[in-house]
Formats: structure tokens, sequence, C-alpha cells
């Protein structure tokens, strides 16, 4: 599974079997703030949310942005990695 950067409507997405999982954000002075993550029905409980989150965050610092969790899901996954949690506030 491939997550897409989809910056004209601030989101990333992750395709899985034509159902869309995504994550939302806002973009100020180059930071991407993460307002919100959805995971459709028939994806939630098996681990795909997990895996959308840390694929948006290897892709937004590929990119070359910081981010802020503001989604208690996100922020949640940031927290409890320590990957994550010195990169995304």
């Amino acid at each position: 599974m491939e997550i897409e950067h989809q910056k004209e409507q601030n989101r990333f997405i992750l395709n899985v079997n034509g159902a869309i999982a995504k994550v939302d954000y806002v973009l100020k002075n180059n930071k991407m703030y993460l307002t919100y993550s959805e995971v459709p029905n028939a994806l939630r409980g098996q681990g795909i949310g997990k895996q959308l989150v840390e694929k948006t965050f290897e892709k937004l610092t590929e990119e070359g942005y910081k981010a802020v969790a503001v989604c208690s899901y996100v922020k949640l996954i940031a927290q409890r990695s320590e990957k994550w949690k010195s990169i995304i506030s």
C-alpha cells in the first residue's frame, strides 16, 4: 500500500482495494497541522489507521515538512513511537 499526497486537497490517502483512508491537514508556515484522520468502516480493526498515520509521517518528512498532530488519533500514534514523538509535535 502506497501513501499518496494530494497537495491540492491538503490530504494524504491510502487506497486499500478501492476504499480510501485519509489524513487531512492545514498548511501554515511550511508546517502541516494534521487535523483529521478517517478509515472507512470496512477497514477498521485491521491496523489500517496506524499504517495510514505512520506512512503519512514518513511521506511528509521525506518531503521536508514538520507536522503538528491536532487529530487525537494522529497524536496518539506519534506519542507511542520513539521515532515519531520527537518529530511530530
